[in-house]
């Protein structure tokens, strides 16, 4: 079994799996649209060519998403999405490009815990946490 994350986006869907797989280093493995899917039909023209589905992959992790219809989205709540880089410095590149015209929830910094933790939320509204660990 797996356990990956689906995010939910407002119609930017194709634009945030471009920038998380510049900044995360993942290669996208399928970006579908609603206008080439049965549902073509039970969606706006207008949003025929939003995202119905897309999957990239991140070192060895899938993460998946698709843009929802203006009526059924609902901000995220609720949850981040935890990445856990080895290196404090990959930490800092990867908080800098994630936090780029979103908003910063807690600053990325030493803890007790942790070489760099933080959090933040992307220009997309999808939140972040960043957890650089110490070894036990």
């Amino acid at each position: 079994m797996h356990l990956n994350p689906y995010l939910n986006f407002a119609g930017q869907c194709e634009e945030a799996f471009a920038v998380y797989a510049q900044c995360l280093r993942g290669r996208i493995l399928a970006m579908g649209t609603f206008e080439g899917s049965p549902l073509v039909g039970d969606v706006p023209v207008s949003w025929r060519s939003k995202i119905l589905h897309a999957r990239m992959i991140v070192g060895d992790r899938l993460l998946m998403g698709g843009d929802e219809l203006p009526e059924d989205y609902v901000k995220p709540a609720g949850f981040n999405v935890t990445l856990g880089p080895d290196d404090p410095a990959e930490a800092e590149r990867i908080f800098a490009a994630l936090v780029d015209r979103g908003k910063i929830r807690m600053p990325l910094q030493e803890t007790f815990w942790a070489h760099r933790f933080g959090m933040l939320d992307d220009r997309f509204g999808i939140p972040w946490m960043i957890n650089c660990e110490k070894t036990a």
